[in-house]
């Protein structure tokens, strides 16, 4: 089973609406998707229909009550399961800031499941904390979504030092396998220039002992398509909502790229300096990709401590 967590700290760059209708397009292709939402505001969980209910068991009775994962999975689908999201996952991490191995749990209980999909998905927090901390810890794969913007490419920077921090202290084979672009305009320098960084950043990684050393920026674009915005307050993927969308078509190639993929197990042995460096070897101030990358301290701690 390849376990993916599909992260980004910048909010609102199309996650979740990755997360979702990806899943929908491996299913489609007769794979055996389960999907954990990790997120408190439950987008993933609304986006399949499904209400956040105290009665519906979801993943914060997972990780607090100790309830197994085989309790909250929820059938969605052909092929589809999900174990929702609630707003208690808000208030996880203060509940389980005395556990031990709290840094851990998912990993724990999927592992205890025993699983019989193809692929799991995993809806990361914007926001590096103990949920994400969990998601990074099961995962073997994180893909990227992110906007074509500069923002969003310096706050690429940040993430894959943190992808970098975790992979050395928690989870060795921890990978960053692509960045996915999303509400792309092929037709604005603006996005090309941030795809021609991307490249550049992309292949200089090439070899080293980096987690994004083997990453691919997907040729599968998400464009925009107000589509996609709609299909979420109906219950809906894109795939039943408008399955002749270009939000549809772009899912459909990308599900295809992500299953083409190959990804062997790489023990990696992080240098964090080394990931702090640009492909010209200039510190991450001097250039667009990585200006204002670095993790502030308290980020930093939050790692080390586990």
């Amino acid at each position: 089973m390849r376990i993916i967590a599909f992260m980004n700290q910048k909010g609102g760059v199309g996650k979740t609406t990755t997360t979702a209708n990806l899943a929908a397009a491996l299913a489609e292709q007769g794979k055996k998707v389960c999907m954990v939402d990790l997120d408190p505001q439950a987008h993933l969980t609304i986006n399949y229909g499904l209400n956040p209910s105290p009665e519906l068991t979801s993943l914060y009775q997972v990780l607090v009550d100790g309830h197994s994962l085989l309790s909250a999975l929820q059938n969605v689908g052909q092929n589809l399961a999900l174990v929702p999201g609630s707003i208690d996952l808000a208030a996880a991490e203060v509940e389980l800031v005395n556990v031990p191995g709290r840094e851990t749990l998912l990993k724990n209980r999927v592992e205890s499941a025993g699983l019989d999909f193809d692929f799991a998905v995993l809806d990361c927090p914007p926001s590096l904390g103990l949920l994400t901390i969990n998601a990074l810890a099961v995962a073997q794969e994180v893909i990227i979504p992110m906007q074509p913007h500069f923002l969003a490419l310096q706050g690429v920077g940040k993430l894959l030092e943190t992808v970098a921090l975790v992979s050395r202290r928690m989870n060795p084979g921890l990978k960053v396998s692509g960045i996915v672009l999303t509400m792309f305009d092929s037709q604005t320098k603006l996005s090309n220039e941030v795809v021609g960084d991307l490249k550049s950043f992309i292949q200089d990684a090439a070899g080293k002992n980096l987690p994004w050393s083997s990453a691919r920026i997907f040729t599968s674009r998400i464009r925009r398509n107000i589509k996609l915005a709609e299909s979420p307050s109906f219950g809906q993927t894109i795939l039943q909502y408008d399955p002749s969308s270009h939000g549809a078509s772009d899912y459909r190639a990308l599900a295809v790229e992500v299953m083409e993929m190959t990804a062997p197990p790489v023990e990696v042995v992080v240098n964090v300096e080394a990931a702090a460096k640009t492909p010209s070897g200039k510190p991450k101030s001097e250039t667009r990709m990585t200006n204002q990358a670095r993790m502030t301290k308290p980020e930093a701690e939050s790692i080390s401590s586990f």
